[in-house]
Parts: C-alpha cells; structure tokens; sequence
C-alpha cells in the first residue's frame, strides 16, 4: 500500500492590510483552494480586529507565490431577515463538479451556524444558493463528482458543548444528497473524544481521486502553541464507490504550532489544513501516482502557510 507523506513547508504567504474595504486585519484563516484556468486560486477568511470578516480572492501560476486581491469576493443572493441576523461567512470549501465551482461555507447567524452553499465563474463574485444543513455545523466538504448518482460531503457537526461554553464538533459525518440542497446521513466517519482539545475533528480540505479511493485529509486540535499536546492531523483513504468505508489511515503530526512559529515568528492558536491541491492527473482523472499536492493551511494571525505532501512507497 502506498502511504502519504507531508514534506517540510516550502513556502508560506503573508497577508497585510492594503484592502480598502478591511483596515487593521487580525487573521486570515482557512483558505480553500481549486484549480481554475491552471491556476491555484485561494478564498481567504479575512478577519478585523472589529471582527468584520470578509472572503477575499489570491492567485498563483505555480501554487507558491500569490497576488491577493485588493478588493473582497462580492457575495449576491445572501440577505438578512427580521429572524436571521447574519455575522460571519468564513471557512469556505471550494470543489469543482461536472464543470462547476461549488463553494461551502460556514454561515454564522442569530440562528446557529450553517453551511451556505455558493457557485461562481470567476471567483469575484459568489451566488448564494441556500442554507444546506440544520444548525450548528461548523464545516462541510463536497466530493468533487457523483458517486452512484449521488451528490456526497462531509460534515462536522457542533454537537458537543465544552465546559467554558463553546460549541464544538468531534465527529465527521458522511451525507449524500440528489440534488445539493437537501441532505440525509449516511453514516459517521470518525469520531474523537469532545473535552480532549487534540481530539477535537474537522473535515478538512475537499477529498481528492486517487486509484486508491478518495484521499481525505482530517485535523485535529491543539489550544494554543505552549500546549502539551501536540496538533494532530492525518489522512483516510476512502472507498470510491462507497466512501463512509474506511479502506487505510494514517494519524500524524502534518503541522505541528511550533513548526509554524519557528517559519514565520508568529504564534499559532491551530493550524488547520484546510484546501488542498495539484496539478498532476492522468487520463482517467486519478492522481498519478508521484503526484505533488499542496496543502494550504490558515494558521497564525496574518500567515498561510503551503506544504507539499506525496506518496511514498512504504
């Protein structure tokens, strides 16, 4: 069985304030990422110390070295109502199906936390469609094809409530749905322990192909950089035709807080692998086997950071 690998980071991006429309930035977060026009383009969660957040757009010809938009992705279709104040848009979690970009985010509202699923052409502009899950989840990841006439994602609930208060998720699911809007479960996928911090689980960036099954890579949690416990990410392979089947997994440190720090000089509160790409596919669709992919991670304050990751022969 081949194994998959994290290679040293390469790279990393720094992030400042020169957008007209967000002064004094705080972080930037959790970019999901695709090919367009061979292209590596990142939607960044984009944060004011005021705590606006907007979704703002970064290009790459080789996936390292990236021109950032001056201007935030105008967001359409997305409107407030008496009952349903909106706060934040982030996390988004781009997948291209049968030529189509989909977008996922998080969608914090007066009412809880929902996923909002969007489409673009361009990237500048999303089109909201509609809320996609029941309240409180924090993520969600499409597949990006039909798995025997169904649509799949997955998903972290916030079913658990820590002791300070906080809402958090410790399990992924598995759903399918016909027709992108309406949902059902199909079954869990993983599921850690709620009031371990390094246990906690996110569904991490979009699945990608290999003849193997579908490579997903998961994250787990650490508080804050001078924690004990160390940040915990791996990998699943998942069954092609029936991916809630674990087919191989690999828990690992993929980033590790301190590695960050000793990178960029900033302190991490979680690094969370969060879009993933590459450009090396054969003609089937599948990763080729020496394929190169980059994972982009949100991290510390104003940084994201680019690892490779591989196959290796073990």
């Amino acid at each position: 069985m081949k194994r998959y690998e994290k290679n040293p980071i390469i790279s990393r991006l720094n992030i400042v304030s020169e957008l007209p429309e967000l002064k004094d930035v705080s972080s930037v977060f959790n970019p999901g990422a695709v090919i367009f026009e061979n292209k590596v383009v990142l939607l960044l969660r984009v944060q004011n110390r005021g705590r606006e957040t907007l979704l703002v757009k970064a290009i790459s010809a080789d996936g390292y070295n990236f021109t950032v938009s001056t201007k935030p992705v105008i967001i359409k279709g997305l409107t407030e109502s008496t009952e349903r104040k909106i706060y934040h848009i982030y996390d988004p979690r781009i997948t291209k199906i049968q030529g189509k970009f989909y977008i996922l985010c998080a969608i914090d509202t007066s009412q809880g936390c929902f996923l909002g699923l969007f489409t673009t052409s361009d990237f500048d502009t999303l089109d909201f469609i509609d809320y996609v899950s029941e309240p409180d989840v924090r993520n969600g990841v499409l597949f990006p094809e039909l798995i025997n006439g169904y649509f799949y994602r997955l998903e972290r609930p916030n079913q658990h409530v820590l002791a300070n208060g906080t809402k958090t998720g410790s399990t992924i699911i598995v759903s399918r749905s016909i027709d992108l809007i309406k949902w059902e479960k199909v079954s869990d996928l993983f599921s850690g322990r709620p009031h371990y911090w390094d246990e906690l689980i996110g569904s991490g960036p979009p699945p990608l192909k290999t003849k193997n099954g579908w490579l997903h890579i998961y994250h787990g949690v650490a508080t804050h950089f001078a924690s004990a416990n160390i940040y915990q990410a791996g990998y699943s392979l998942l069954d092609l035709e029936n991916p809630e089947n674990v087919l191989d997994r690999g828990k690992y440190n993929i980033l590790e807080p301190r590695e960050l720090y000793e990178l960029t000089g900033q302190v991490p509160n979680v690094v969370f692998p969060s879009g993933m790409v590459s450009f090396d596919y054969d003609s089937e669709g599948f990763l080729k086997d020496d394929a190169k992919i980059l994972i982009y991670y949100g991290a510390a304050d104003t940084v994201v950071s680019v690892a490779e990751f591989c196959l290796k022969n073990q």
